[in-house]
């Protein structure tokens, strides 16, 4: 009988083998966690779609932003929750908003955190949509004031990274120039170029409340069919000047990941999103699913797919798991 000449198993036979040979390392310097600051003291309240997962008042955002340093986790991503909303969203550019108010805080507590803060205003505007509404619609041109506003108030509060959702047409170019004209020429945008209308965003709009009031967000959010489109958006917002740029969600659109990561030399982040992360822990607790391997495959894959930063909710566990 004819032996095999190569045997792949063999370097698959030993723990230290297999570690040395592997092709894809995940680190927790790859990690984002995404952090929601609500108003008021000593709030910690868990988000009942995203388990473990919590709104949380400044103070107790510095609290787990020291233990998020701790990990090894190098970057946290800052949502807000404003006491109030109106038609214009301005808790979004207010200097003395919850998110400003919270990125001095932590920049005082935990000087060595990257703060990273997403710029829309869907979690700021009655109607939940992320700009000014005309005619039944967001009005993109009108949005991409009120965006760059946003920015360089979170920028002069103490952002380290200016991240844009909103996915209005022009608000990277907008957005590069009010920073430049401002002296915050040194100030990164990570872009969520490729921001696909998914179904696997709900549990955020209950993290958030940041649920549409009306209609939906196709008419701004990619199509998730299109992949040649997310190329065109990507090519779009490096023109215009980001500096790094996103796809969102993850691991369903892990094509879209590669493609992008092998078509344009930029650091590509990814976004684990809340439905994928929700989907994962409800399988867990049935007991279909190994916990803790599945975190970090589910990690492995998206890394292996192009991506060089991960934005997920599994950060914590994750980092402990490879610590």
């Amino acid at each position: 009988m004819d032996r095999p000449y190569y045997r792949p198993r063999r370097l698959r036979s030993h723990e230290t083998v297999r570690s040395m040979v592997r092709e894809t390392r995940l680190s927790p310097l790859n990690l984002i966690y995404p952090v929601f600051v609500c108003p008021g003291e000593r709030v910690k309240r868990e988000i009942a779609a995203m388990p473990g997962n919590y709104n949380m008042s400044i103070d107790q955002v510095v609290e787990e932003c020291r233990g998020i340093k701790s990990l090894g986790i190098p970057a946290i991503i800052l949502f807000g929750l404003p006491p109030s909303k109106d038609e214009m969203g301005s808790g979004a550019y207010a200097d003395e908003g919850i998110v400003q108010e919270a990125l001095r805080s932590i920049k005082s507590a935990v000087p060595d955190l990257l703060l990273i803060t997403d710029v829309c205003l869907c979690e700021y505007t009655s109607h939940g949509h992320c700009g000014q509404i005309r005619d039944g619609d967001v009005d993109n041109d009108a949005t991409l004031l009120l965006l760059a506003k946003t920015a360089l108030s979170y920028a002069r509060a103490g952002a380290d990274i200016i991240a844009p959702s909103d996915m209005m047409d022009g608000r990277v170019r907008t957005i590069r120039q009010t920073l430049d004209e401002n002296h915050f020429e040194r100030t990164p945008i990570l872009s969520y170029a490729a921001k696909y209308a998914s179904a696997f965003y709900g549990p955020f709009r209950e993290a958030a409340d940041s649920a549409p009031q009306f209609g939906d967000r196709r008419s701004y959010q990619m199509d998730p069919a299109n992949q040649r489109e997310a190329i065109r958006e990507v090519a779009l917002d490096i023109e215009e000047g980001a500096d790094i740029v996103m796809v969102k969600p993850a691991m369903p659109y892990l094509d879209v990941i590669y493609r992008v990561k092998t078509e344009f030399d930029l650091p590509v982040a990814a976004y684990q999103v809340s439905g994928e992360y929700a989907a994962l822990v409800a399988a867990q607790r049935n007991g279909w699913l190994e916990k803790d391997r599945i975190i970090l495959e589910s990690l492995t894959c998206i890394k292996r797919a192009g991506a060089d930063l991960i934005i997920t909710y599994f950060a914590k566990e994750a980092a402990k798991l490879l610590s």
